[in-house]
């Protein structure tokens, strides 16, 4: 049992990925055959139940997929619930301060070492086929932290020092807004801010991602830095190409 994600940035590999909003395991499953590294289940955002992430990861993980669970918020029981249905990659938003993220870790892995609940009957152990589940648990689990304020790019190195923070996440639309450019994350200021954290990163040996909504700010991000980056989301993409089919659809009945 290892954790994917973590083994594909041990290879050096230049991640591309995606976000599921949709909340449906047959669209989540439909985005991982399309061929993309990652795909970002986003609790935080969308109308995910927990019975939902089960079914999304599970539609994920079979297309040879690598699902990344954003977390709603930094709750523990939350945490535990996550952890025990399967999510092995969490992202945790709006960590602000190295003391957060100690805490988020502590979370995710079993005493003595943490204060993760305990419970062998999970989908997380495959229903105890694999018997050992909780002594290898804490060494499967990766933290990915989202930064998304200036307080929390002051304080990047410190947060990124804390064992156990595998990895670190610019969100630019919450950037955006921290920065008094709110629905702009293309800002000069908020691109300039973006391009510093992943710089940051790399001098700190951490791999740092991000997710834009153009695809063809992919390759940019790469070549500032950036290690895994995703590119807007199902909902995105879905809504993108109705809008271009109904609009050649007016056009051609004379109705633009």
């Amino acid at each position: 049992m290892n954790n994917p994600f973590t083994t594909a940035l041990a290879e050096d590999r230049k991640l591309i990925g995606s976000w599921c909003m949709s909340a449906s395991p047959n669209v989540s499953e439909a985005m991982g055959w399309i061929g993309f590294d990652f795909l970002t289940v986003d609790v935080e955002h969308a109308p995910f139940t927990l019975a939902d992430v089960s079914d999304c990861l599970r539609a994920i993980q079979l297309t040879g997929t690598i699902p990344i669970l954003r977390l709603p918020d930094q709750d523990a029981t939350t945490i535990k619930r996550i952890l025990d249905a399967g999510a092995q990659t969490l992202m945790v938003p709006m960590v602000e301060t190295p003391e957060e993220a100690a805490r988020i870790v502590s979370l995710t892995r079993y005493p003595p070492q943490g204060r993760r609940g305990y419970a062998l009957m999970t989908r997380a152990s495959r229903y105890t086929a694999i018997g050992d589940y909780a002594r290898i648990a804490d060494d499967t689990v990766a933290i990915i932290a989202q930064i998304e304020t200036p307080n929390a790019l002051a304080r990047l190195e410190d947060i990124a020092a804390v064992p156990g923070i595998d990895a670190l996440f610019i969100g630019p639309g919450d950037l955006s807004a921290a920065m008094d450019h709110r629905g702009d994350p293309g800002h000069e200021d908020v691109r300039a801010a973006v391009f510093d954290f992943a710089r940051r990163c790399s001098a700190l040996g951490k791999p740092a991602g991000t997710v834009f909504g153009a695809p063809t700010m992919v390759a940019e991000c790469f070549e500032k830095g950036f290690r895994f980056v995703a590119c807007a989301s199902d909902l995105a993409f879905m809504i993108g190409e109705a809008r271009r089919a109904l609009g050649q659809i007016h056009k051609s009945l004379g109705r633009v």
